[in-house]
């Protein structure tokens, strides 16, 4: 089972995770919703398309754009829809 954590509380776990350039992607249903908060920021991977965040907001603290997944992505990046990853002192242990 792999998880992430961040401030002590798992935000994600899943024994479905794939791993792109060292990151584990997690499916979007293993992600803890309550700690997700929609950001306004965006950044363009160029095989994999345009990446939307999340900052997580754990017991008042905030994470900005810890978390990042793609709406659409391009089709050889295809495996990563519906997933979500983590960053930014985002603890991912298998």
């Amino acid at each position: 089972m792999t998880t992430a954590s961040w401030q002590g509380v798992v935000i994600a776990e899943s024994d479905r995770t794939i791993v792109v350039e060292g990151n584990h992607y997690f499916p979007a249903e293993s992600v803890r919703a309550e700690f997700l908060r929609p950001s306004e920021t965006t950044t363009v991977c160029g095989w994999k398309g345009t990446a939307a965040y999340y900052t997580l907001e754990v017991d008042g603290r905030t994470n900005p754009d810890a978390a990042w997944f793609y709406t659409d992505p391009k089709p050889e990046a295809e495996h990563v829809r519906g997933r979500v990853a983590f960053w930014r002192g985002v603890e991912v242990v298998e």
